[in-house]
């Protein structure tokens, strides 16, 4: 039962961040600007991975561009790499975010994100149940 209760938190815990993630990015936003060089005004490759330590199992990733999800779910094992996303030109943020279950209290998990072929943003998390996320900004 308590392991129930734990998954259930980490659930609950995990749908909150994605939130955050995918709906909080319309607070930070600055003044547009009209510079077609700007890297927002270009698309990019993105890709999008999760790395585990040994003995811990990656369950699901929420990953996108904007506020455009994808989830991987019923996933297993210690890496996850997603497809190759092309984001449009003017697109704003990428964001991932991925649960794991850990081996033990000292497992962790790494998140990336790679932009065109380029590692720009990381996030970890550490213990037994794992949540991890990344935003990046173009």
């Amino acid at each position: 039962m308590k392991k129930m209760k734990m998954s259930q938190l980490l659930r609950v815990t995990f749908v909150v961040l994605l939130a955050a993630l995918f709906f909080g990015f319309v607070t930070s936003c600055s003044n547009d600007d009209d510079d077609d060089s700007s890297p927002a005004r270009k698309s990019h490759k993105v890709v999008f991975k999760a790395i585990a330590s040994s003995g811990s199992n990656i369950d699901v990733a929420v990953y996108g561009i904007d506020g455009n999800p994808t989830t991987a779910s019923s996933l297993s094992g210690t890496t996850w790499t997603s497809p190759e996303v092309t984001s449009e030109a003017g697109a704003y943020n990428a964001n991932v975010a991925v649960n794991a279950v850990g081996a033990n209290a000292s497992s962790t998990l790494k998140v990336q994100i790679w932009v065109d072929g380029e590692l720009k943003k990381e996030g970890s998390s550490s213990g037994q149940y794992l949540s991890a996320s990344a935003s990046y900004v173009f």
